[in-house]
């Protein structure tokens, strides 16, 4: 007989909430992901920033839902923990764990040491600093496949590497995160990619070849204004410290390149996110062994795992930091996804979509300046990219269909829009990640300059040019291919 506890987990487990009913309709639904936005904005603005803060923040939010909320408050409950479970939240979780730790052990290797050492042999510093640095994270995020794990990378090796060397500190973590921007549209293992492919009925190799031209042309501007304006940094905290830091420096901490080649190539091979990372991390072990045996460095093995038993957490390590650090968002990400599945739920993205399309009319060009419109909303609201892309994807092809434009263009307006938002805002999460990260950094090099998030977000170049440039193209049909029958791109309308 089936104990009382095992009855309950299987009427939860069978259960599934398809509506929910709000005071105030659709825009009740919309209440807790509206209040976190406004309260990020806020704390953000007022300089009162915390990822705890935040997350109570989406709490409080969550409350004000229930309070809402016309059905019964089990169903709403009900409904939350679906959206909890989504898989979106919990696969990005487990990418920052994965990122955050191989990030991590390539630090303790001193990979940040050798690309300062480059830096003053090369005369990279300053703002082609920050260019190379855009270039890299392109092609980092580009291989692997996570614009977010690059945003971790990045922020624990190239920001404090880059500040050392002269690099304006808004402009690097610019730079970071504008590279997450082009891999995250671009990659063909990206979560975006996949999601804006399958939810349109298109191919992936398809979808990233017809989308190659939009994110070059963002790229190219990007680039160049990275460089010029990329330079002049100054910290003037701890100038000694730094320039010891400098005067230390040697080339042995480059081995660690290595490790970073073994995640590039079994990413751009087709591994699997995690498997790549996995491999990664496994491969610094005898780098770090060897490096201490022959006195290269005074890295141990130890420096990425030990157990202290005076210590608060008795383990600790670059692992351990490596997940320890990303606890928090963790959190705050499950808790976004889910305030966004009341979206749905409460009809607000129904009630979006039925204005579109009474706006629309017959118009090519305004449906999609509507599909621009509406993605870029979502991502402006939800914050986590592959969230809202999940959550704009009917809209989309519904409106796509409607007007017979092919499936390619509708996942390239769907994910270019996406994957530029999300790195831009203050309250988005890539950008309260690499802040995050680099407040984590600031207690292993103590004079690294903090960036707040809304001081980054106008200098996240390629993410503003790849967001304009599909507006351009939206309004004047660059690129614009329809849908054949047998799903052939046509340059005509074809007829009912």
């Amino acid at each position: 007989m089936s104990t009382k506890n095992e009855e309950l987990e299987k009427a939860i487990g069978e259960r599934s909430i398809n509506s929910l009913q709000f005071r105030l309709g659709a825009f009740g639904a919309a209440v807790p992901l509206l209040f976190f936005v406004v309260y990020a904005i806020t704390i953000s603005v007022l300089q009162l920033s915390s990822e705890v803060g935040l997350v109570m923040g989406a709490i409080i939010g969550i409350t004000i839902g229930l309070l809402l909320c016309k059905s019964k408050w089990e169903d709403y409950a009900q409904a939350l923990f679906d959206g909890l479970a989504q898989p979106v939240g919990v696969i990005a979780m487990v990418a920052w764990f994965y990122a955050g730790m191989f990030a991590q052990v390539l630090q303790v290797g001193g990979l940040v040491e050798g690309l300062v050492w480059i830096g003053a042999i090369t005369g990279v510093t300053g703002g082609l600093f920050v260019a190379l640095t855009f270039l890299l994270a392109a092609t980092f995020s580009t291989a692997v496949g996570t614009g977010y794990g690059t945003t971790v990378a990045f922020c624990t090796l190239m920001y404090p590497a880059g500040v050392a060397v002269g690099a304006d500190p808004v402009f690097m973590f610019a730079a970071i995160l504008a590279g997450a921007v082009f891999g995250d549209n671009l990659a063909p293992v990206s979560d975006t990619t996949i999601v804006s492919a399958t939810t349109q009925d298109a191919d992936v190799p398809g979808v990233v070849r017809s989308r190659f031209k939009y994110a070059v042309v963002a790229a190219v501007p990007a680039v160049i204004l990275f460089a010029i304006f990329g330079g002049g940094g100054n910290v003037s905290t701890d100038q000694g410290a730094m320039n010891s830091m400098i005067e230390s420096v040697n080339p042995s901490g480059l081995i660690m390149l290595i490790p970073f080649a073994i995640v590039l190539i079994l990413a751009l091979s087709g591994q699997h996110l995690l498997t790549s990372l996995t491999w990664g991390i496994i491969s610094t072990i005898p780098l770090i062994f060897i490096m201490h045996q022959f006195g290269i460095s005074g890295k141990e093995l130890g420096d990425l795992l030990s157990f202290n038993p005076d210590s608060d957490t008795v383990i600790q390590g670059a692992l351990i930091e490596g997940l320890t650090g990303y606890f928090n968002m963790a959190i705050l990400i499950l808790l976004i996804v889910a305030s966004a599945h009341l979206l749905k739920l409460g009809g607000t993205m129904d009630a979006i979509t039925k204005s579109l399309v009474n706006w629309i009319k017959n118009s090519v060009r305004k449906a999609e300046f509507a599909i621009w419109g509406i993605v870029a909303i979502l991502n402006s609201s939800i914050t986590i990219n592959t969230a809202a892309e999940i959550a704009a994807a009917p809209f989309v092809k519904e409106i796509g269909s409607k007007y017979k434009i092919h499936k390619y263009r509708l996942a390239n307006m769907l994910d270019a829009v996406t994957s530029s938002l999300g790195y831009i805002f203050p309250w988005g999460a890539p950008v309260l990640l690499g802040w995050s990260t680099i407040k984590t950094m600031k207690e292993t090099y103590n004079w690294l300059p903090i960036v707040e998030p809304t001081a980054v977000f106008p200098f996240v170049f390629h993410g503003w040019f790849l967001f304009i440039v599909m507006l351009i193209a939206a309004l004047t049909g660059w690129g614009l291919r329809y849908q054949g029958k047998n799903g052939e791109e046509l340059k005509e309308r074809p007829k009912d």
